[in-house]
Formats: structure tokens, C-alpha cells, sequence
């Protein structure tokens, strides 16, 4: 881990979706773990809860797997899927398990790869999940991609001291802002991910928002963590929501003023919610 990856190889790519991701034909995790939340991960990832958390040595957050071999076994995929005419109705959540713009994305470039080939081989839609400004380096592939693409940014708050609670490791709120708005200039079509929503003011960040793209989708730990918030309350959420003086957010509904706040500035159908709103690729 000295280099802060290890490495495998995969077997597939392509992996057929269910559950809360049951909108989409298929996942695509070019990497296993996350080093976003530091050594712990983010307090909320019910990932960290699953087989794939023990994929490596050490907590979750504090180590990152990379699948070198995903580019070839793509492209056998997607030529496959091209061939018996599946890819046409194709969509493909990217990533489910990860963040694609893990650190080490800047020298492996698997994500890159990746959407070299969905640009040579597209697919109905591809939705790219992520938090990290280095989707910017990918902006060429994205704009090749057209209408194939959709990048979701998660922006999970407008309020620094609650990022630096939570999620410390992960980027300033402002420096996704200017993300989305470099994408939004380059034509590629985006949208920006409250999710999991965390404490904010309703009436400013759907103000923040509005202004920075024209497609919201809001999510909840009880909407959105599989388990009606069960996995989200064997975290200890509500314990640390309570520790940090937060706990009145962690409730069900708590997410009613924003949507409201946010569908007067955008419009109802602008704004969609948890796994409806992320399937409506």
C-alpha cells in the first residue's frame, strides 16, 4: 500500500443491478474502496457494511483496490453487448461502490479508459457518480460522449463546518460548485446528488443550487440507504448526529423544506427524489 492502492483483476465488468439501483441494466466500479473519508470512511457509507469492505486489510477508507485489468474486460463486454443489440437499452451506474475519481485515478486512469471506450462502444446512458474535481480532466471524453452521459455530482451540503464534521477529507463545497459549473459550460449534461442530504439551510443551498445546475436529486439516509434507514442507525448516525449538536436532522422528512425551496426556484419536474429520481437517466 506504500503507493496507496493495491491492485486485482476482475473477472467482469459489467455487474447486473438490483435493489435500490434497480433502474439501471448494470454497475461499474472501476476501483474498490474509498479514500475520501480517510481511515473510517465517511461515518454514513453502509458500504463499509458489506462483503466487498473486506476486500483488503485495514478499516474502511483507508485503502483503495484497483482493478487493472477493467479496460480489456469492457471492451470484451461492451463489443459483446454491441453484437446482440442489448447496448442500445444499456444504462450503466458508474459507480455504485466507489467514487471513480479516487486519488489514484490520476496515474492508473481507469475511469479514463473507461469512457474511451463507452465513447467508442455508447450505451443507452452511463451515469457517473462522484464528489472529486478531477472529473474536469475527462472533460473531452464526456463532451464526445453527447447525450450517452450524465455526471451526478454529489453535493451533499451548503455548509463548510458541516463537511468538515462529516466528511473532512473530501473536497470544499465551493471547489464542486466550480465543478459542475465547468461542466455545465462545456455542454455536458449534469446534475448535482444532495445525498445523503446533510444539515444545511433549506433556503440558501436550493438558492446555490438553482443557480448551478438545472437538475437536482435529493436523498436521505431513510430513503436511500436500502434499508429504510436501519443500516444508516447501525452506523450510529443518530449518535453522532447528536454528538455534533445536529440531532434534529437525523429524523425522517427532515428533507420536505428543500424539496419545497428548490421545486419553487426549478420546477417539480427538475427536481427528483432517491432511487426514482436516480433512474430517471
Amino acid at each position: 500500500m506504500g503507493r496507496g492502492y493495491t491492485v486485482t483483476t476482475a473477472r467482469r465488468a459489467l455487474n447486473p443491478t438490483g435493489g435500490f439501483l434497480r433502474g439501471f441494466t448494470f454497475t461499474l466500479n472501476p476501483y474498490i474502496g474509498c479514500a475520501f473519508g480517510a481511515a473510517g470512511g465517511c461515518p454514513f457509507c453502509y458500504v463499509r457494511t458489506l462483503p466487498v469492505a473486506q476486500a483488503a486489510a485495514g478499516p474502511w477508507g483507508s485503502w483503495v483496490v484497483a482493478k487493472v485489468n477493467l479496460p480489456e474486460v469492457l471492451e470484451r463486454e461492451l463489443r459483446a453487448l454491441a453484437g446482440n443489440g442489448r447496448l442500445r437499452t444499456a444504462t450503466i451506474f458508474m459507480s455504485s461502490a466507489t467514487d471513480p475519481y479516487q486519488g489514484c485515478e490520476r496515474t492508473l486512469r481507469l475511469s479514463r479508459r473507461a469512457l474511451e471506450l463507452f465513447a467508442r462502444f455508447p450505451p443507452r446512458r452511463v451515469l457517473l457518480q462522484t464528489r472529486s474535481p478531477l472529473i474536469e480532466r475527462d472533460l473531452d471524453l464526456l463532451k464526445a460522449m453527447g447525450e450517452h452521459v450524465r455526471v451526478s455530482l454529489t453535493i451533499e451540503t451548503d455548509d463548510e463546518s458541516v463537511r468538515r464534521a462529516l466528511t473532512p477529507t473530501s473536497p470544499a463545497i465551493a471547489r464542486r460548485f466550480a465543478t459542475i459549473a465547468r461542466l455545465r459550460q462545456a455542454g455536458v449534461p449534469s446534475q448535482i446528488a444532495v445525498a445523503p442530504m446533510l444539515p444545511h439551510d433549506p433556503e440558501r443551498f436550493a438558492r446555490l443550487l438553482a443557480a448551478a445546475t438545472d437538475r437536482v436529486i435529493v436523498d436521505t439516509y431513510f430513503d436511500g440507504d436500502g434499508a429504510h434507514g436501519r443500516r444508516s442507525r447501525a452506523l450510529g448516525m443518530a449518535e453522532l448526529y447528536g454528538r455534533l449538536g445536529y440531532g434534529d436532522w437525523f429524523a425522517p422528512g427532515m428533507e420536505t423544506r428543500l424539496l419545497a425551496a428548490l421545486r419553487t426556484r426549478m420546477g417539480a419536474e427538475r427536481v427528483l427524489f432517491s432511487a426514482a429520481g436516480f433512474a430517471a437517466v
